[in-house]
């Protein structure tokens, strides 16, 4: 709602055009900032090996890579399921192309090559890697890891669709599996695995050039994603849905010789903790525009009391859907209640199978969620617009 960025063509600094930017931070503190690969959002794959829709203030220095995966093997991959490659069931598995050939290969040496370049400075880069977006793309050897006849999908519960606002279940068009038979969904499945699997190799490789460089005890590294993804949860698949499997993200923070290594904390925390987290770890002091809280407390002690809920929210044509996350409680409404909303328990529904939204019994806690809603979402956005 701040950036009023509700679709991908529109940038931020079109309503936004002084904001500082996470990277332009450090770049204004004398920090060498750099991207290598999707930081901004890319046509994917279409837009690999260009800017996308970058962000020019942000970078010292940008490097587009483009892989074997898109400019040869493309005609190549197999397409189980109707739509663009970038939003669609497709696969390959590469049977001669060699890690360093793909595009995400490609992300890992550059952002190698820009560490041993700038070990000796403050640096601010970031290595955006391109898969497990779809079309599932990889090396044979990572498909290898993952034999179809042991993948398996989740079970639908029977009459689980009828317990759900309609657009709950609207990013996954035609349902369930975006049309195709439970068998294309497991190769889907696995090619997913496999593209998981293969980038999972490429940052390793980051971080051993990390190690190799003596600059672990010196630099913070963060893991993250932009959001979930379904495989099958709910008859869905990909993203841009408020359920968990969708809304919660992979999070990782590694300050030097952290105090609380290796450890994960229970509490809810957002992606818009990351600035003012990177900020508070490098000793800066943060814009004050920014939304977000440091996460250092739970660095040093992941148990410590922690009241920050997190929010998630949806596009569904003219109308949003907007979810509220505790510890314990998700509750989602659809156009502010008027189109239906959602209630799971957490503690005895993870997966979010039983909607609770109806039950009288829980009146109360579903009235203080949705307070948090209307704390956070003051206006309600249709269609781009404030109302």
């Amino acid at each position: 709602d701040t950036t009023r960025t509700f679709n991908l063509q529109y940038h931020f600094r079109q309503g936004l055009p002084d904001v500082v930017t996470l990277s332009q931070f450090f770049k204004n503190n004398g920090y060498y900032a750099a991207r290598v690969g999707k930081i901004y959002h890319y046509g994917n794959p279409g837009e690999i090996g260009t800017d996308g829709l970058d962000d020019a203030p942000s970078w010292t220095e940008k490097f587009n890579p483009a892989g074997r995966d898109k400019t040869v093997l493309e005609p190549e991959i197999i397409r189980l399921s109707k739509g663009g490659l970038g939003s669609s069931i497709s696969l390959l598995a590469d049977k001669t192309g060699r890690d360093e050939e793909h595009t995400d290969g490609m992300v890992a040496d550059q952002t190698i090559r820009l560490l041993e370049a700038q070990k000796d400075k403050p640096f601010f880069i970031a290595a955006g890697f391109y898969k497990p977006h779809c079309p599932y793309v990889a090396p044979q050897k990572y498909f290898d890891l993952y034999p179809l006849e042991k993948i398996t999908l989740p079970e639908v519960a029977d009459g689980f669709r009828k317990t759900v606002p309609g657009p709950a279940l609207a990013s996954t068009n035609p349902w369930p599996y975006l049309g195709v038979t439970s068998d294309e969904a497991r190769q889907g499945k696995q090619a997913y695995y496999a593209t998981i699997s293969f980038v999972d190799a490429q940052i390793g490789r980051v971080l051993s050039a990390l190690d190799r460089l003596g600059l672990r005890d010196n630099t913070v590294v963060v893991f993250w994603s932009d959001h979930g993804y379904l495989l099958g949860e709910h008859g869905m698949w990909m993203k841009q849905s408020c359920f968990e499997e969708s809304a919660r993200v992979p999070l990782i923070i590694a300050p030097p010789k952290a105090k609380s290594a290796g450890q994960s904390s229970p509490r809810t925390v957002e992606l818009l903790d990351i600035y003012p987290t990177l900020v508070d770890i490098a000793g800066l002091t943060p814009p004050a525009h920014l939304q977000g809280a440091s996460l250092r407390p739970l660095l040093d002690n992941p148990q410590t009391a922690w009241n920050r809920p997190a929010f998630t929210q949806v596009q569904r044509g003219n109308f949003p859907g907007h979810s509220v996350r505790t510890e314990r409680w998700r509750y989602t409404e659809w156009d502010g209640g008027e189109k239906g909303s959602e209630f799971y328990d957490h503690d005895n529904d993870p997966q979010e199978l039983k909607n609770l939204a109806d039950n009288p019994q829980f009146a109360d806690v579903q009235a203080q969620m949705k307070t948090l809603i209307k704390a956070n979402h003051p206006t309600r956005v249709q269609g781009g617009k404030a109302n």
